[in-house]
């Protein structure tokens, strides 16, 4: 068995299938089975059901996944590492984030580390809820990962820094009655037209707390893209409950924003796996103890 075997087996995980690995790898797909069987051969496993042009992993495969990802990080911890000893000028940061805080403090924490490391390239992948970046960051399928909670930030599976807390604010489009108010009562959202976000998302957990309390609302849209959110209020679909990340960006595209009152907030913070970190992970983390996120301004 050796790394780029381990490798091989991933990219076809994460593509779904050897043409699409192989293609990404630019190599052979012969080239690519002809590794993947010798690895089977070292496991004494078959990893892969063939079926066809598809490939689905077996129980043996689904349990290698998560050692593979860690033998390859820590093997890109090392080389990294030892290529970054004085001072990280080239590389690759690869960080989940869920859509709210891809606004802000993501925003602000980029800024400050490319500022002080420019020639390291931040990679975001987008996810939904807090367990989909507890399992990204626990699997090793990125370093670091953004992530939103009304309860306490995470601690058991991976280590977690504290960000600051975003409060739930209402969009509102121009023209509306609440137009041009400061704040709005939870229970006025009785009977008006809102855009929800997917299940398990922080977004879509608070407007169903409303209901929970009574508070009956239409829904007008259910969206897991959120670069149609500002588009459909300002259309006059609906309004959204969002957190206070939207605010300065909501506010730019002309839409009204409104605290919701009584105020409820998400903690948010930076995940980070356990144990040895990249040069580029760590001076993330660094950086982002030392930058005023945007959870923490009230000017957003």
């Amino acid at each position: 068995m050796d790394i780029r075997q381990l490798e091989y087996f991933l990219a076809i995980v994460d593509s779904g299938g050897f043409n699409r690995a192989a293609a990404a790898l630019y190599v052979s797909q012969p080239s690519l089975s002809q590794a993947v069987r010798a690895l089977e051969r070292d496991l004494g496993s078959d990893l892969f059901h063939r079926i066809g042009r598809r490939a689905q992993l077996t129980e043996a495969g689904r349990a290698l996944i998560e050692p593979a990802r860690e033998a390859v990080r820590s093997l890109e911890t090392a080389r990294a590492s030892v290529a970054s000893v004085h001072e990280l000028r080239a590389g690759r940061l690869d960080v989940a984030s869920m859509p709210s805080q891809a606004v802000e403090p993501l925003t602000t924490l980029i800024s400050a580390f490319s500022d002080r490391h420019p020639g390291v390239v931040v990679a975001v992948k987008a996810v939904f809820t807090t367990r989909d970046v507890i399992d990204a960051v626990r699997t090793g399928a990125v370093e670091l990962g953004l992530l939103a909670t009304s309860g306490r930030l995470p601690e058991k599976e991976v280590a977690t820094v504290a960000l600051g807390r975003q409060r739930f604010v209402l969009l509102v489009p121009p023209g509306d009655p609440l137009a041009g108010r400061q704040s709005v009562a939870r229970e006025e959202l009785a009977g008006r037209r809102l855009i929800v976000g997917q299940p398990g998302t922080g977004m879509r957990a608070y407007v169903d707390s409303l209901r929970e309390q009574g508070i009956a609302y239409e829904v007008a849209a259910e969206i897991e893209h959120r670069v149609a959110l500002l588009p459909l209020v300002l259309a006059g679909v609906g309004l959204a409950v969002v957190t206070e990340s939207w605010r300065r960006l909501a506010r730019q595209a002309g839409t009204h924003v409104l605290d919701i009152e009584p105020a409820t907030a998400l903690n948010v913070g930076l995940a980070s796996r356990r144990g040895p970190l990249s040069p580029a992970a760590a001076a993330f983390l660094h950086a982002a103890r030392g930058a005023p996120t945007g959870a923490d301004k009230r000017g957003l």
